[in-house]
């Protein structure tokens, strides 16, 4: 039984896979963070474009670590850029641990309702991009400048950091992991069918 839950190359490969589409579609979520309000709800919009990537690893890899690994992956290559502030690395880390200790709980046996909420718990990672924003307060506001960031961009942007915004932010991973999960229900029926998740 230890050994079935080891992860194999196979196991590995599909890993890959699923983080490198994930991280093209958390990619161009971020992106749309040059407007300044989608980047204050990047957690909600990440979630919504990356639930079927994460869906699919989920369905292919029902074994400990396959979370951590992809969740580790994302949050490097956005550090390592210099994309983002060590938060990213914290929260990912926190939400990956979360999500991992949903599916253990849960013996690998994924039903719609633990897959959403292992993905909930995941997508709470990418708080880290937009919280600098309340947390660092002027000083993230002159980083940016500093990066190149208009003045224009960062007065509306500034304009955001208000504690119901914030709210909002918190609360966009639970509504984008929902919607996610339902659309890749609805596209990968037949996938999620077989393998029992209902």
């Amino acid at each position: 039984m230890k050994q079935e839950m080891k992860l194999t190359g196979k196991d590995l490969i599909n890993i890959g896979i699923y983080t490198a589409i994930l991280f093209v579609l958390n990619f161009v979520a971020m992106f749309a963070g040059i407007v300044p309000f989608l980047w204050t709800i990047l957690p909600g919009t990440a979630a919504l474009l990356t639930a079927i990537p994460f869906a699919m690893m989920n369905l292919k890899v029902k074994k400990p670590g396959a979370i951590l690994i992809m969740g580790a992956i994302v949050a490097l290559i956005y550090f390592v850029t210099g994309q983002f502030t060590v938060l990213l690395l914290i929260t990912f880390v926190v939400a990956c641990i979360a999500s991992e200790a949903i599916r253990f709980a849960f013996h690998y046996k994924d039903t719609f309702v633990t897959m959403t909420v292992s993905f909930i718990a995941f997508s709470f990672g990418m708080i880290g991009s937009p919280l600098p924003i309340w947390c660092y307060g002027e000083s993230f506001f002159t980083q940016i400048a500093e990066n190149g960031m208009t003045k224009e961009y960062i007065d509306t942007l500034r304009g955001f950091a208000t504690t119901e915004n914030l709210i909002l932010m918190l609360i966009s991973p639970i509504i984008g992991g929902i919607l996610g999960m339902l659309i890749a229900k609805v596209l990968f029926k037949k996938h999620f069918k077989n393998a029992g998740v209902v």
